[in-house]
């Protein structure tokens, strides 16, 4: 082993990244064909956002040497950065055949399974990563989130107090704790692991997220909401569907049924209102308390450029809604009312785009919104000039894309863009 590759595992450990790469590149003009290098030199690479460049490199490695198991684990890190999740599952598993011993393999591979949505699995690697290594600091904190999205707080807990009485000081296990106090509805608390977590690690994405979302669950509303978002988040692809399909089922049920029984319309109607303003509400209300969060001092600092972005367009669409509301009722000017009306539905697809992963889907989705702005300024254009019939042959098709809009992002937003 090079002084070069010490050092540059080292500064690794250390995420200092490009000065690992320097370090490994030396090692590589001495030592060619050092398969250890190259696995190294892919992590580094993959960690500072160089995926092409980094997957050659893993690639490299196993060529160079394929029953080193660390090269199969630096392809399956780099395959999951790049959102490669099926390839990266098949190099893991090839790492721990290798090499069955090693509980950071099975940290990986719970890791790669909880992306995929399958809690279970994730649960069983973690588990057995455990039983190397019961003080493994990854895989206590994977088995604690995989109980989490099975359901299973209390176990979930356990685990985490007693990473936390081993490990005070990781930062990963205060987010961890803080994200399943949200879960038990439980903000403030979790609010102060988040802090600590932030506090041992000031660039914890996981950590900043959870803090944004306590101090917008101080509201009851968004807290109402927050709890159908994370039990939404435990179900697969297939079960969220079915619960979107069957909720437009059972609307559209109860609607024919109000408008056959008059005696009973009364009744059904405000439960009906309910359920759009709910169903309005899992769309904007991310952006909306992100907006209202803007006002407080620490909140402010937490939120990213993106989500400062995002409440910024949800921020003006609503003030437009507002003058036009304003302009509808002090100056009955025709048409203003139609374009509060049109704010109100956009704020649906464009919350749905920020929704979207960056790259294509997001893309998608802004053009998409897009032309239903154009849609909708034409019908008011229209509606203004005194097209009496007109208006609406762009008014309806506008409708019916904001409704559609919903169904395409949640299409787009279960997009992982591979990178």
């Amino acid at each position: 082993m090079s002084g070069h590759f010490e050092r540059a595992l080292l500064l690794y450990e250390q995420s200092r990244h490009e000065l690992a790469e320097r370090e490994l590149r030396q090692a590589l003009a001495e030592q060619p064909n050092y398969p250890m290098a190259h696995a190294l030199l892919a992590l580094c690479l993959a960690a500072s956002g160089k995926f092409q460049d980094a997957t050659s490199e893993a690639q490299n490695a196993i060529h160079l040497s394929p029953d080193l198991a660390f090269a199969h684990y630096a392809l399956a890190s780099v395959l999951e950065d790049r959102n490669r999740l099926n390839e990266a599952e098949q190099a893991i598993h090839e790492a721990i055949r290798l090499d069955p011993e090693s509980v950071t393999y099975h940290g990986r591979l719970a890791t790669i399974l909880f992306s995929r949505r399958r809690w279970a699995d994730a649960l069983d690697a973690a588990e057995t990563g455990l039983q190397l290594d019961a003080e493994d600091v990854a895989c206590n904190n994977l088995r604690a989130m995989a109980l989490v999205k099975l359901g299973r707080r209390q176990e979930a807990g356990q685990t985490i107090e007693a990473a936390l009485a081993r490990d005070p000081d990781n930062a990963v296990t205060h987010a961890n704790q803080g994200w399943t106090l949200l879960e038990a509805n439980d903000p403030a608390k979790a609010l102060e692991h988040f802090r600590e977590a932030l506090r041992i690690d000031p660039t914890s994405e996981w950590a900043r997220l959870g803090i944004v979302e306590a101090l917008k669950a101080r509201h009851f509303v968004y807290r109402t909401m927050l709890k159908y978002f994370l039990w939404m988040a435990k179900l697969s692809g297939k079960m969220q569907w079915g619960v979107v399909i069957g909720g437009y089922v059972v609307f559209q049920m109860l609607r024919g049924w109000a408008n056959a029984n008059p005696e009973i319309a009364p009744f059904v109607w405000p439960l009906l209102f309910v359920y759009i303003a709910f169903v309005y509400l899992t769309w904007i209300a991310m952006p909306l308390f992100n907006l209202l969060l803007r006002l407080n001092k620490f909140g402010r600092l937490a939120l990213s450029d993106e989500q400062i972005r995002a409440s910024n367009w949800i921020g003006g669409c609503l003030l437009f809604v507002i003058v036009a509301a304003v302009i509808t009722v002090a100056f009955d000017v025709s048409g203003a009312f139609l374009a509060a009306l049109a704010g109100l539905a956009l704020v649906v697809p464009l919350s749905a785009t920020f929704n979207c992963q960056a790259g294509w889907p997001r893309n998608s989705m802004a053009a998409y919104t897009g032309v239903l702005a154009l849609v909708a300024a034409g019908a008011i254009v229209t509606f203004h000039v005194g097209r009496a019939d007109g208006w609406l042959m762009l008014w309806i098709p506008f409708l019916i894309g904001v409704f559609c809009s919903s169904i395409a992002a949640n299409v787009l937003a279960s997009v992982r863009v591979r990178r």
